[in-house]
């Protein structure tokens, strides 16, 4: 009588094991990327930036805003790079055409901007997995970085263990209940969590300076204060929490260069 509930105990712990797998890594191994591909990124990015009137968040907003019309192709540009941007860009052109003056704003376009200014550098699908949610891409990293640590393009950590550099993508969660650590991602399973991620441009004089887009309504550089030894310091109660800095390695990896001391860098 005893072995029903005790088949039954034990298929049920079987299920909740198997439902605590993480998704399986790609199987094709990531890229190497030489150092041209982070600097393109970054040129890229700045240009985008300027393009947008060169605002930044401390200051007093500029006019380029996602509404105008006149912005309607770089903001056509940036969801053209995400699957999920054609129905996207077919409703805006609908206003676009009629003048409506209401363009974009009813979609968060900041993973898109991320994604344009990746596939841009020409950085592929495979290494960054181009996506309308930051969920995405982050999740697309960090199954790289915990299969693949010698190979990865993007390693993640915790944003008081790294110096933010020109190139890392610093990403914040907007949610009600912000995660504290990179690794608590998983347990969402690749659920929807609304975040944002910033390309670091420098970090000197007691400031990160990042850009990201739809902030304010356009491509923003953000400021954010360090340490003296420029590690991040916790953004203020109400702001979004940063929860990761993702290392970028594209060009600091074999054959373009050895790392010292390859464990340094492991997730």
């Amino acid at each position: 009588m005893q072995k029903a509930p005790l088949f039954l105990g034990l298929l049920l712990a079987s299920l909740l094991a198997a439902c605590a797998v993480p998704p399986p890594a790609p199987r094709e191994a990531p890229l190497s990327y030489p150092p041209l591909t982070r600097e393109r990124m970054l040129r890229i990015a700045v240009a985008e930036w300027e393009e947008w009137g060169r605002q930044v968040s401390d200051r007093e907003p500029g006019a380029a805003q996602e509404s105008d019309l006149a912005g309607f192709p770089r903001l056509q540009a940036y969801w053209q790079a995400v699957p999920e941007g054609r129905d996207i860009i077919t409703r805006n052109r609908a206003l676009y055409r009629a003048s409506h003056g209401a363009l974009w704003q009813q979609e968060a376009w900041s993973a898109a901007f991320i994604s344009f200014v990746m596939r841009s550098a020409g950085v592929d699908g495979r290494e960054f997995p181009p996506s309308a949610a930051h969920g995405t891409s982050i999740d697309g990293m960090i199954a790289d970085a915990l299969a693949y640590p010698d190979q990865a393009p993007f390693i993640p950590h915790r944003v008081r263990d790294r110096v933010a550099a020109p190139g890392d993508l610093l990403c914040a969660d907007r949610s009600g209940r912000p995660l504290a650590h990179w690794r608590d991602r998983a347990a969402d399973q690749g659920r929807f969590r609304p975040m944002h991620c910033d390309i670091v441009i420098r970090n000197h004089h007691g400031m990160v300076e990042a850009i990201g887009g739809n902030i304010r309504d356009a491509v923003t550089l953000g400021r954010f204060p360090t340490d003296r030894r420029g590690i991040l310091l916790p953004a203020p109660p109400g702001a979004p929490q940063w929860f990761a800095i993702f290392e970028n390695r594209m060009g600091r990896l074999p054959p373009w260069t050895v790392s010292p001391n390859p464990e340094a860098s492991r997730p």
